[in-house]
C-alpha cells in the first residue's frame, strides 16, 4: 500500500543511520565502535566517590580487527 507523507524536516543522518520514507520491508542499520575507558569510567548513581590514585588505561591493539561489520 502506498504511503502518504506530509511535510518531512531532516535535522541531521549520521553513519548509523536510516532514513527512508515511504514502504519499506527491513531496515538494518550497522555500526561499530570500540571504547577504551579507564578504572571507574562507567559508574553510575548519586553520590559515588571515587578514589583511585594513579590510574592508567593501555591500548594495544596489533591486529586492529576485533569483528568486521559486514
Amino acid at each position: 500500500m502506498p504511503a502518504k507523507v506530509g511535510a518531512v524536516k531532516v535535522i541531521t543522518v549520521l553513519s548509523s543511520s536510516i532514513f527512508n520514507i515511504g514502504d519499506v520491508y527491513n531496515m538494518s542499520p550497522e555500526s561499530s565502535a570500540k571504547t577504551f575507558a579507564g578504572g571507574g569510567s562507567f559508574n553510575t548513581g548519586a553520590g559515588i566517590r571515587i578514589n583511585l590514585g594513579n590510574s592508567t588505561t593501555y591500548v594495544n591493539d596489533p591486529d586492529k580487527i576485533d569483528q568486521p561489520v559486514r
